[in-house]
């Protein structure tokens, strides 16, 4: 959690630096292979060099960037998770509960679709 601190420090509010926090700590512990890293200027991880998910803040939500192959296969849980979203990411508003378990099948499917790839982003 180290590589990240210095963007959570940059957090002004107390609860979204909290929140932010857990999240990244909960992927750090639930999937340990990945490489966490801050690349542009953002939370990331990475796997054998390739990008897995990562995490931005804003005043009203934490998003959440699978790719956009992780948003298409997902796109109804999504919706039933009651969040926001883009092509390109979901919107977990502050008050909003985080749920784990589609943020750890994000994390699986794209782990698994691009365990042959090898450029950062899919082509």
């Amino acid at each position: 959690m180290e590589v990240f601190a210095d963007y959570l420090a940059k957090i002004d509010h107390p609860d979204h630096q909290a929140r932010t926090e857990e999240v990244l700590a909960w992927v750090t512990e639930k999937f340990p292979n990945l490489l966490p890293k801050i690349a542009w200027k953002q939370p990331m991880f990475t796997d054998h060099g390739t990008y897995i998910i990562g995490f931005s803040v804003s005043k009203h939500h934490l998003a959440v960037a699978p790719e956009k192959a992780g948003m298409a296969q997902f796109a109804d849980s999504i919706v039933q998770a009651g969040y926001d979203h883009t092509k390109l990411l979901v919107r977990i508003q502050w008050n909003q509960p985080v749920d784990y378990a589609l943020l750890e099948q994000m994390i699986e499917f794209n782990i698994l679709d691009k365990a042959d790839c090898s450029t950062f982003w899919r082509e």
